[in-house]
């Protein structure tokens, strides 16, 4: 305890115990007082409360006040936390109370004052203790007291939370007692340690030792006082200063020294490795004010620096080229576009390396294709720098010459460093001012750099500097092969991705349909629209099918590039050959599902990874009957159609849930059949219309651009380009494939039907109708052709087929023969023999119709034939001979 750690320690605890002891009795005092203030504030507030709570009034008026006043005072004494909420009439009775028995009874109390209408509050020594109470008027409407409510409380119960809190209090002044007592420990043992039990003598040695040290260190310490009066400067100090022998007690001003040296000693601003000059040297200067640590002033630390100003100004070039490489590292290939690329190289270098820029590059390299080993032509893609630093060229101009004696250094060799750019020839430019321009510019130093990936010449970039800059030197040659280098790369890589993409985008382009296919059905309109980002898999298709119908096919494959591009062909080519055979639109998403299946597989089981699988593919496939104006479609994972009617209502029928294509697991698919009036516009699209939208704000936006348009009476072409208008994203990241039908109705009077018994002899009379209606038509000439067709029809369809039988016949842009029968068995087309009877019907139906063939219905089936009606055919004797004559051989002598 003799030492200082001791005593430091005592006094420590001894301040700790006063400060705890003082703290605890002023929060003892002070809950005491809030104790009662919070008595105070609770009954009043509780009084007040139910005294001005709604419907008191009326409630003291009733019948019997107490049955309705007694549950709500038990619930806001509970919510108040005082021992009673008492309701007064103004004769003393209590109408509620805690204790039940009190009710009903009169009680004398000091209420007048509340009578009067002033609310009050009151301590009184009750048998339960000390105690508050409050006592609140009851108002009627017109300002009258009709009763008072009272609120007491025991001051005990408000001071349990003063009990809770001295039992804190007591455990927190031991706690501070105990970490205080802790503390003091360890400052008496870092102080210890950190004197190391020194005595005076220990002391003074040291002290001696520090002031020696201090003279002889390399580096110069200057203290100065609060009032900027010397106080002390080593040896080096003086020998850097050139300070005289009485530099001490002296201000800094008086010394000799520089004026920005003297302004930084005087002031209070703190330093850090400040440069300034002292006589012929150049001096570090640090500073650190002394205070609050010690006695007020500062102490400034000097140290030569003059031989590493030259290392200085080298170090910091390199650190801003390592800066500029890293900057180009980030800016240059932020896009996949060559001519872009080009121009991040440009932007990057201007003005931090060069003052002005240009970038040539290989016409080749422009398309996306590989580097040519013969000379290609180059062109300017790039220009950058203020305009009177930079060359005059024109972007697109060559302006080097791909024979020039430096582009042909350069195809091999590295940079080219031209010092007097106005003398140099090595373009061989036909530009006869070009030097006259340089001169102008005052262009001193040019750096032209072989833009090189793999080892393949892309391009070139040149670097120029004017007057005012410093020329090219080697490091600068380095650091822009460098740059040249990484932008080469970008610029590849660029390349390669437009070649891709151009393959990919004249793929997909070959897999789309080239136009909309002549029918009478519906006149279309459709857009489609590539993604920025790629090719994507989304296509649509308009089919014609038998019986003047047309269907509808809208798919999408999920992802972009050629894979999606080549299964969105797979896709569409199987929708054409389903469709050629008649299917209904649910069977034909059925085997379309069954082949993603099975290209999954396929792929699945090639790849190993399923990085090729079809997983995601969606379609929509509908037709359409114009001779009853019905549509039948299905859906596999696609959005559904919109259908605008011709009073420009729109509509989104609902259609079966089913998953996407591949995902089905061998589920049947369902289709729905709607009635859809002349003239409406069927829309068919896919989800990249939606992009930026949810499903539910996307078909939003597309009914209101439809109604628009609807509106305005527009034609199909006129309704996509209104679409794409309203719902277009800025830059789309998903293809899009609009399709927008208008429908028509074939009339009745292009139609004729029929209805024939089983019996050969009706073959005749349904061949006398139907010449009869061809001639209503204008077209007689081709009843013959036209009767025959129709007389082996419905012979084939009495002798193989099943009742009912019936015949249809439809003028459209060509003669459509179907005979329909409860039967599902499927004619085949064979050649008969010469001994056959018959077999030869078909064969002739073949021969004389331009395309037959049979769709099965949910009752039977339907045979049907096309008959052309476009001028220029075959005659149809020789037509009808040459087919009979087929039938048998030629047989010789």
């Amino acid at each position: 305890m003799r030492s200082l750690a001791g005593q430091v320690f005592l006094l420590q605890l001894a301040v700790v115990v006063l400060l705890v002891a003082a703290a605890v009795a002023a929060l003892v005092v002070q809950a005491g007082r809030d104790s009662m203030a919070d008595a105070r504030h609770r009954t009043l507030a509780a009084a007040q409360a139910f005294a001005n709570s709604p419907g008191i009034v009326e409630a003291l008026r009733s019948s019997d006040p107490t049955s309705v006043l007694q549950p709500y005072a038990e619930r806001a004494r509970k919510a108040a936390g005082v021992d009673a909420v008492i309701v007064y009439a103004l004769d003393g009775i209590a109408l509620t109370n805690s204790d039940p028995n009190q009710i009903g009874k009169h009680v004398i109390g000091p209420y007048g004052e509340a009578a009067d209408g002033k609310a009050f509050t009151r301590t009184f020594q009750g048998t339960l203790g000390l105690s508050v109470v409050s006592a609140v008027p009851v108002r009627a409407p017109d300002g009258s007291v009709v009763a008072i409510v009272s609120a007491p409380v025991t001051v005990e119960k408000v001071q349990h939370t003063l009990n809770q809190q001295v039992a804190v209090l007591f455990g927190g002044a031991a706690g501070a007692l105990v970490i205080a007592a802790g503390g003091a420990g360890l400052v008496s043992r870092r102080l210890r340690r950190q004197t190391h039990g020194l005595g005076p003598a220990e002391m003074t040695r040291m002290y001696e030792h520090h002031d020696a040290v201090l003279h002889t260190v390399r580096e110069g310490v200057l203290i100065l006082g609060a009032d900027g009066v010397l106080v002390l400067a080593n040896d080096e100090a003086r020998r850097l200063l050139d300070l005289p022998a009485d530099a001490e007690g002296r201000r800094a001003a008086e010394l000799g020294l520089e004026d920005n040296l003297v302004r930084l000693l005087a002031s209070d601003r703190p330093a850090t490795d400040e440069v300034h000059p002292a006589g012929e040297r150049l001096l570090a200067v640090n500073k650190r004010l002394t205070g609050p640590h010690g006695p007020d002033g500062s102490v400034i630390t000097l140290r030569d620096t003059t031989e590493l100003r030259a290392l200085s100004g080298r170090a910091e070039v390199a650190r801003e080229r390592l800066k500029l490489l890293y900057d180009a590292g980030a800016r240059i290939g932020t896009t996949l576009d060559v001519e872009r690329t080009a121009g991040e190289l440009a932007d990057v270098v201007v003005p931090r390396f060069a003052d002005a820029v240009t970038v040539e590059l290989l016409e080749p390299v422009l398309r996306g294709e590989e580097s040519p080993a013969a000379p290609a032509p180059m062109r300017l893609v790039a220009v950058q720098g203020a305009p009177e630093t930079r060359p005059d060229h024109p972007v697109g101009l060559i302006p080097f010459v791909v024979t020039s004696p430096v582009c042909a250094e350069l195809s091999e060799g590295p940079a080219v460093l031209v010092t007097d750019p106005a003398a140099f020839d090595g373009w061989r430019t036909p530009d006869a001012g070009r030097v006259e321009r340089m001169r102008e510019l005052g262009v001193h130093s040019l750096l032209v750099v072989p833009l090189r990936a793999r080892g393949v010449l892309l391009g070139i970039a040149d670097f120029w500097r004017v007057e005012g800059s410093p020329p090219f030197d080697d490091e600068d040659v380095s650091c822009a092969e460098e740059l040249a280098a990484r932008a080469a790369v970008c610029i590849d890589n660029a390349r390669r991705y437009t070649r891709e993409h151009s393959t990919a985008v004249a793929l997909q382009h070959s897999l789309l349909p080239r136009g909309v296919p002549e029918q009478s059905a519906l006149e279309v309109a459709y857009r489609y629209l590539p993604a920025q980002a790629g090719v994507g898999g989304d296509w649509f298709d308009v089919l014609p099918l038998s019986g003047a119908r047309v269907a509808l096919v809208v798919g999408d494959v999920v992802g972009h590039g050629l894979h999606a591009a080549a299964t969105m062909g797979r896709l569409r080519t199987a929708v054409h050959n389903f469709s050629g055979l008649d299917m209904p639109p649910e069977e034909l998403l059925g085997r379309l599902d069954e082949l993603v299946a099975e290209i999954d597989a396929e792929e699945g089981a090639a790849e190993g990874d399923g990085q090729g699988m079809v997983t995601g593919a969606t379609c929509q496939y509908g037709v359409y009957d114009p001779v009853q104006g019905r549509l039948t479609i299905a859906t596999a994972g696609h959005p559904g159609p919109a259908v605008v009617r011709p009073d420009g209502t729109v509509d989104f029928p609902q259609l079966p849930i089913a998953p996407p294509l591949g995902l089905g697991a061998g589920m049947p698919f369902e289709s729905a059949e709607l009635t859809v009036p002349e003239d409406s516009e069927l829309v068919l699209y896919t989800d990249g219309l939606f992009e930026d939208r949810d499903l539910d704000a996307g078909l939003a936006a597309l009914r209101a651009a439809l109604a628009a348009s609807a509106a305005g009476r527009r034609t199909p072409e006129e309704t996509c380009t209104a679409v794409l208008e309203a719902m277009l994203p800025t830059r789309p990241r998903d293809d899009i494939a609009l399709l927008v039908a208008r429908t028509r109705r074939l009339p009745e009077a292009q139609v004729a039907q029929w209805q024939v018994p089983r019996d050969p002899a009706a073959v005749a009379r349904v061949r006398s109708a139907c010449a009869r209606r061809l001639a209503e038509w204008g077209v007689g000439d081709a009843a013959f052709t036209a009767e025959l067709i129709l007389s082996e029809l419905i012979t084939n369809a009495i002798r193989y087929g099943s009742e009912p039988i019936g015949v249809r016949v439809i003028r459209d842009r060509c003669l459509i023969f179907e005979v329909s029968d409860a039967s599902s068995t499927s004619p085949r087309l064979r050649r008969a023999r010469v001994t056959d009877e018959g077999g030869r019907g078909l064969f002739l139906v073949a021969r004389l119709a331009e395309r037959w063939g049979t769709r099965y219905t949910p009752t039977g089936k339907v045979i049907w034939a096309e008959q052309s009606l476009h001028a220029g055919t075959a005659p149809e004797s020789d037509v009808l001979g040459e087919a009979l004559l087929d039938q048998w051989d030629d047989v010789g002598p």
